[in-house]
């Protein structure tokens, strides 16, 4: 298995998860720091989106840009991004225009997206201290029943993902935390102090369903299970 990251710096590494655990790949192309990346569904091709203003699409295996335009949905046909400036855009495969933009007075920045396995579901991250969803396969329509709160994020960007099954949802947050909430009725199933300062990332394993990742900035990545 392979994993990709982000570092505060203008390159993306790819490192290898069992064995040796070593940088096995970098790609550069960005003039400023890289802020988050992510695969498709199989691995092939990877979007950064970087402080530059630009998302890239890149070749996993090559390491060519592909495309210049925060992730893939509707069955890799369309991408969604966010930014600073509050709002979120989609945009269509192919096309350096987004088709469709999202933006009202009450949202706030959402620097973090996690899409669930089947692709019906959207999580924002969003800098009121919540976490919203959306459906992006019906007209990327709020589901106002579906918000999750109790954590602390304002000023972070912390990653957040969906369970394999998407029983739950996890996040890190300022306190260094892993909040597990229950997907179905949006309370809290679990608080664990994962890390000694802001907890940045969460992601569950694709593979070893009963494990979870976390990267904090205490320089130190943890694996639960």
């Amino acid at each position: 298995m392979q994993n990709l990251k982000s570092v505060n710096i203008i390159i993306s590494q790819l490192w290898e998860f069992y064995n040796e655990r070593r940088c096995i790949r970098t790609y550069a192309g960005h003039s400023q720091a890289v802020r988050d990346v992510n695969f498709n569904n199989t691995g092939t091709e990877f979007l950064s989106a970087s402080h530059d203003k630009m998302i890239k699409l890149w070749d996993t295996e090559t390491g060519q840009v592909l495309l210049i335009l925060l992730h893939f949905v509707d069955r890799n046909r369309r991408i969604v991004s966010t930014s600073d400036d509050k709002n979120i855009r989609v945009w269509e495969w192919n096309i350096p225009v987004d088709f469709k933009y999202i933006a009202d007075p009450t949202m706030h920045s959402m620097p973090a997206v996690a899409q669930s396995r089947n692709g019906k579901y959207l999580a924002f991250q969003s800098m009121d201290n919540q976490i919203r969803t959306m459906e992006p396969l019906t007209n990327f329509r709020w589901k106002s029943k579906k918000i999750f709160k109790g954590h602390m994020v304002s000023g972070y960007a912390c990653g957040l993902d969906f369970s394999p099954d998407m029983s739950y949802l996890i996040s890190g947050d300022a306190d260094g935390c892993l909040i597990i909430w229950d997907c179905k009725t949006t309370r809290i199933f679990e608080r664990i102090k994962a890390h000694d300062d802001v907890c940045i990332d969460a992601k569950w394993h694709w593979h070893e369903k009963s494990r979870i990742l976390t990267a904090g900035w205490d320089n130190v990545v943890k694996l639960w299970d």
